[in-house]
């Protein structure tokens, strides 16, 4: 059993710091009760460093993500005078990417974080917006599957080149990538063992075009266990699927390796509700809880294992209770505040142990 973790939490931008804050506040609380040491730093970054440094983040940051047991990040993506913030030509990278390229893609890239793994499910009393109005659509426990996008190439490998009047970016799908992340689609749904079917690959094989699986996983998502897709496709059916799991303010990210992991809510840097303490913090806490979830497994720590279940419980309590909830859960008049509901969970958490 290791005696401590250490852990690079990155806040980045937006909403990133945030909603960060109330996942470490979780992780925190975790270790204390649990008895786990938790080394955490944080290291500002994204887009917002580099519109006052002309760098991502600080030098030496990298190497300190290289070396820890697993990376924290909040959202990357920031705007002066509603601009976004892309890098210059040459600082640092060939062509201009959204400043921020450096926490996500480039350490996707760099540490081999080849499977993004994105979970899609259904809490208990969890509503979802539809024509404006919170009702529930979906049933929970008909809702529980697990998209594994492949992460390193695609359509996001950040080049490009001109051509007459314009760009192009390749796409760029290798056998390895591909294999690798179909293998770790297959080991996974052999683990959860809920359907004993993946999407493309043989369980139960099963395949589906991107633009009709769209409209399965929103008409039936309890025909899916385990979805495999290039980085692209996957991209777009975790972010659709999001929909009948109550919205993006749930979902959460794993990248994933054989070394190393980052963890990360998958709602962006949402520039317009940064700094209003408005945001929803349950996609960075349920981050938090896979964060924990993939090292316990790793290292077969019983107590990070616990630790993640019964912050799952304290998450999964406070949805079926529907109080205290972020307004993209339960609208603008009943909303609390992302630190409110962050407290909320700690509390239940403390009281679950």
């Amino acid at each position: 059993m290791k005696q401590s973790y250490s852990i690079i939490a990155l806040p980045g931008d937006g909403i990133g710091p945030e909603v960060l804050a109330q996942g470490l506040r979780i992780l925190r609380t975790a270790g204390e009760l649990f008895q786990i040491d938790f080394r955490i730093e944080e290291i500002e970054c994204g887009g917002h460093y580099y519109a006052e440094h002309e760098i991502e983040w600080p030098a030496g940051s990298f190497e300190k993500c290289e070396a820890a047991d697993a990376i924290i990040l909040g959202a990357v993506g920031h705007e002066v005078d509603g601009k976004t913030v892309f890098t210059k030509a040459g600082k640092p990278y060939p062509e201009a990417q959204l400043a921020g390229f450096a926490q996500v893609i480039a350490n996707r890239q760099k540490l081999d974080l080849y499977a993004n793994v994105r979970p899609i499910k259904l809490y208990p009393g969890v509503k979802h917006k539809i024509h404006g109005e919170l009702k529930e659509v979906w049933e929970a426990g008909k809702v529980d599957y697990v998209v594994i996008r492949e992460n390193t190439e695609d359509a996001y490998t950040g080049e490009t080149n001109e051509i007459a009047d314009g760009r192009i970016t390749p796409i760029r799908i290798t056998r390895r990538a591909t294999e690798r992340v179909v293998r770790y689609a297959f080991n996974l749904a052999r683990r959860r063992d809920k359907q004993l079917k993946v999407a493309c690959v043989d369980l139960k094989l099963d395949y589906a075009y991107v633009d009709a699986f769209c409209q399965w996983q929103i008409r039936n998502p309890e025909w899916y266990d385990v979805v495999v897709a290039p980085n692209l496709a996957g991209d777009i059916i975790s972010d659709n699927g999001a929909t009948t799991a109550g919205g993006l303010g749930l979902a959460v990210g794993g990248n994933i390796g054989d070394e190393h992991a980052m963890f990360e809510p998958i709602h962006g840097s949402a520039p317009k509700h940064a700094g209003k303490d408005k945001a929803n913090p349950l996609a960075a806490i349920l981050s938090v809880r896979m964060m924990m979830d993939w090292l316990g497994t790793r290292d077969e720590d019983e107590r990070l294992i616990r630790a993640a279940e019964k912050v799952e419980s304290a998450v999964e309590e406070l949805l079926s209770e529907g109080k205290t909830l972020t307004y993209d859960l339960i609208g603008e008049e009943k909303a609390s505040r992302c630190s409110e509901v962050g407290k909320a969970v700690e509390d239940k958490l403390r009281a679950m142990v």
